[in-house]
Order: C-alpha cells, then sequence, then structure tokens
C-alpha cells in the first residue's frame, strides 16, 4: 500500500517512529515512499516535538530537501543502497559542510563546518539525508544532556528526566522519529548512556574503526564517532557505509568481516560464552536494573548461551583513571579555543585579558572545570603522580579485559548503576555525576567496542545491556544484539510523548 504525507503524519503505526529503516528501504526500492517524502515527515515530527524535547540545535530545510530529491534522482535511476534515501541526524561536533559547528557551547560563536568529516561525507556519497544537527553537553564533556548552552535535552520517556550525555540529541532524535540512525560520538560513554536512558541501541565501536577526521577533538585517545539506531539491524546498515581505513586520519584502522553488516543476521547463541564480571554486579546496581538483566541474561542462556563469572580486577580505579586522562586531553584540546585562532572573541585592552575573557565568556561550567582539573594534571611536579600513573593503571585496565577474552566470547554488564535521574539531581556534584560512567569508561579506557542494547523497563523507565567484545569484534556484537531482539521486543517500544 502506498503512504501519503497525511498517513505519516498521523499514523503511529506507519509514521517515523514504528517505521523500522528495513521497511523504509523497502518502500523506497518499491516506489511506494520518497526520499523527499521522508525528509518531510522527519522536518515535520521536529515542528511538533522539538518545543519539548531540545533534541536540534540547527535544522536547514531547503539544504536537507534539496539532498532529498538527489537521492529520489539516483533510486530512479535504480540505484540501491543501505542507506540511499534514508533520514539521519548528526551530533552538533560533525562537520556537515556550510553547517554551524556549536559543540553545545557559545565560545564557537557562530562557526560554520568549512568541510565534511569523513563519516558525514560517507553518508552523503551513500545517499543518506541529514535533517538535523543535534544537541549535546558541551564539547561532549556530560552524562546527563544538561551542559549544552542551548538548554538540556529531555527524555522522551518522561519529561523531567535527563536522556543521558553527551549524544542527547542524538539518540532522542532517533527515539523520537526524527530520523532512524543517527551519528553521536562516545568518550566515557555518551552514546551508551543516552542508549540505555532512552531505549535505543547505540555503539561504541573499535577505537579506530571510524574515522574521527572532522570530528571535534575532546580527548583524542578516547573519543570515537557512536553510531545510533532503533535496532541493532538498522545500526548495521549505517555503520556498513562508515567503517573502514580513512587516509585522513591516521587512527584509523579496518573492520574485519564488515561485509555482514549491511544485511545483518543473528548470531549463534548456543556455546556462546558470556562473561559477567564480579565488579559490575554490585550492591551499587539499583535492584530493578539487576532485576531486568537476569532476565534478559536469561534469555540468551535459554538459546544455549553459557553465563561465566570473569573479574576484572582494577575496575575499582576505572574511574579515577579515565577522568585523570580525560581532563588533561580535554585541557589540552580546549585550549585553542583562545580567541586568537578558534572562539568568539571578546575584545578587551591587552592579549592576556582577551584570552581570558574569551574563555570565561565563551566556556560552560563542567567545561571550566575540566580544563582546570587536566591543567593542573599535567602541571610540572604532578604530571608523574596524576598523568603518568593513570596511563599505567589504564594498562592494567587492558590486560584485565585481555585475560577475561581467553575465557569467554564477550562480556554482559550494567550500562549504569540506575535508569535515567531526574533533571537536575546531580549537576551540583560532579563526582555523583561522573559515578553514572562507572561501567562505560572501562572499555573505552581499552579501546574495546562496547554496545548498549535495550533491555527492559524498571519503573516505567528504559534498562540498557551493555556488551563488550574483544578488539575489533564490532560485527559479533552486532550480530548477539541482533539476536537478542529477536528473542524479545523491548526496542520496539516507543516513547509515550509518541
Amino acid at each position: 500500500m502506498s503512504l501519503t504525507y497525511g498517513t505519516l503524519k498521523t499514523s503511529k503505526e506507519q509514521g517515523v517512529a514504528s517505521c523500522p529503516l528495513t521497511a523504509w528501504r523497502e518502500g523506497l526500492a518499491a516506489g511506494d515512499l520518497s526520499a523527499e517524502f521522508l525528509a518531510f515527515g522527519a522536518l515535520d515530527r521536529m515542528d511538533r516535538l522539538e518545543g519539548t524535547l531540545n533534541a536540534i540545535v540547527h535544522r536547514d530545510r531547503e539544504a536537507t530537501l534539496a539532498i532529498a530529491r538527489a537521492a529520489d534522482q539516483r533510486l530512479a535511476r535504480g540505484e540501491r543502497g543501505p542507506m540511499l534515501g534514508i533520514p539521519i541526524v548528526l551530533k552538533d561536533n560533525l562537520n556537515w559542510k556550510g553547517a554551524p559547528v556549536s559543540n553545545g557551547s557559545r565560545i564557537m560563536g557562530g562557526y560554520r563546518a568549512p568541510y565534511n568529516a569523513t563519516v558525514v561525507q560517507r553518508l552523503l556519497d551513500a545517499g543518506a539525508v541529514p535533517v538535523a544537527k543535534a544537541n549535546m553537553d558541551e564539547f561532549a564533556l556530560g552524562s546527563s544532556g544538561e551542559y549544552s548552552a542551548f538548554g538540556p535535552t529531555r527524555n522522551p520517556w518522561d519529561l523531567l528526566r535527563v536522556p543521558g550525555g553527551s549524544s542527547s540529541g542524538s539518540v532522542v532524535a532517533v527515539a523520537a522519529g526524527y530520523a532512524p540512525f543517527a551519528l553521536g560520538s562516545d568518550t566515557g560513554g555518551s552514546v551508551r548512556l543516552p542508549g540505555s536512558f532512552c531505549n535505543i541501541t547505540a555503539l561504541r565501536p573499535t577505537y579506530g574503526v571510524l574515522s574521527r577526521y572532522g570530528v571535534t577533538a575532546m580527548a583524542s585517545s578516547l573519543d570515537q564517532v557512536g553510531p545510533v539506531a532503533g535496532s541493532a539491524a538498522a545500526l548495521a546498515a549505517g555503520f556498513s557505509i562508515l567503517a573502514g581505513v580513512d587516509p585522513l586520519d591516521s587512527t584509523s584502522i579496518g573492520l574485519p568481516h564488515a561485509s555482514r553488516l549491511a544485511e545483518l543476521r543473528p548470531a549463534t547463541l548456543k556455546g556462546l560464552r558470556i562473561g559477567l564480571p564480579r565488579e559490575y554486579f554490585t550492591e551499587g546496581v539499583s535492584p530493578g536494573v539487576l532485576g531486568v538483566l537476569r532476565t534478559a541474561l536469561a534469555a540468551l542462556e535459554g538459546q544455549g548461551a553459557e553465563l561465566v563469572e570473569v573479574s576484572l580486577p582494577h575496575t575499582p580505579y576505572a574511574i579515577d583513571t579515565y577522568y585523570l586522562i580525560n581532563t588533561s586531553e580535554v585541557s589540552s584540546n580546549l585550549a585553542r579555543y583562545d580567541g586568537v585562532r578558534y572562539g568568539d572573541r571578546k575584545p578587551s585592552d591587552t592579549l592576556p585579558a582577551m584570552i581570558a575573557d574569551t574563555r570565561d565568556a565563551g566556556f560552560g561550567p563542567e567545561a571550566k572545570r575540566r580544563i582546570l582539573l587536566g591543567a593542573f594534571c599535567l602541571s610540572k611536579g604532578y604530571y608523574d603522580a596524576f598523568y603518568l600513573k593513570a596511563l599505567k593503571t589504564r594498562t592494567l585496565i587492558s590486560r584485565d579485559f585481555q585475560e577475561a577474552f581467553r575465557q569467554v566470547d564477550i562480556l554482559a554488564t550494567p550500562v549504569c548503576p540506575n535508569p535515567a535521574f531526574l533533571l537536575g539531581d546531580k549537576t551540583t556534584d560532579p563526582l555523583a555525576m561522573y559515578l553514572t560512567d562507572i561501567f562505560t569508561v572501562t572499555p573505552s579506557l581499552a579501546a574495546l567496542p562496547a554496545l548498549s542494547v535495550p533491555a527492559g523497563f524498571s519503573d516505567r523507565m528504559p534498562v540498557g545491556l551493555q556488551l563488550i567484545g574483544p578488539p575489533l569484534a564490532d560485527v559479533q556484537l552486532l550480530e548477539v544484539a541482533h539476536a537478542f531482539q529477536q528473542l524479545t521486543g523491548h526496542h520496539l517500544q516507543t516513547p509515550p510523548i509518541l
């Protein structure tokens, strides 16, 4: 049956929120849908919901529709592809040529991207249609989505709760049905936390699998582009376009078995050894989250997976290690925003005063906090005691994972000790905010792939299951997630705002 634009706007069964990427792709190939039609639907949904959610910071209607019409011309010529004609959303630390790049900060002062990030260019070449730039914690420095100069993004499952951060807008855009696929970034959990809080599938790839060229640097040894989607299969479709070596990024590497992504098949669970780190299933995890995870793991075990207890003994040092490295690299990377090279300059009588005034006016409180902490860690007399010691501990954490993967194929853990918390609940307590990352920073430190998969609900709020794999096991993680999502229907649930 052919859809009409009115049907797309009014029917939850056939609208943007519930129509999976694969069904849209089939509709585009059959001529029942057009890329322009889908782009109109996405823009219309944003018009109706953005006053409530605040997930988007930039839209260019004419640019989006022009790209969509070009995609329709390619479809009319018989071209096909996993993302051709599909609407996407981009986190606002990714360069989209000609569009603003705010990084959720006042200091950017209307700066516009002079070129496309490699990941954006690859999606454009594949015919994907960007419909918006997404809100984010300032310079990706946050776990809740509350540290943006444009105001907090809200969780569509409960408007009084945080969506998670820092890729808050990207994940909420998918949860709210603006697009079936989005790009965020993940440094210490920035797509996985909001994925868990908003019932979305979110991947932090193996470090280097996705190019960082054209992505604003925050903590360079930790940053990765993070794709998000409504399901593992939809995520894999976009990931298949993105993965691969980029000559513009010397840290980029190839991904084995990437050919299996475009048409993802579920993994065979029988005989799969799933490790459960004892340090992650502790009294600090809420009973509701533990209950959801026990049920999810029982479903995997019921299909023949073997659950094996393992240990990651240096986990208690992970938060300290992560934030010493993170703040040090943040301090270095954000030094360029001084009003001389980059940044919205604030005029003053002297150069030092101009730099101080520019940075004071432009950066928010969390950015300032991390810059100061990082500058201290790197200062003379403290480098060895803090930053160098953190690098050594990072090595020990990586070795813990290496030992665990000698015993099991993948690991399964909570994403966060609790479901989404109330807006404002942790903004006055930075340590409490940082502890929300306690289960997501360890794979980041070890440069491992990690995936947040919708696993169920606690008190009507989504809860994610984190799957962690050895280096370059990204495809296997997605195949396991796909198998899990065929057993369960959690990822198909839509938030009440829809």
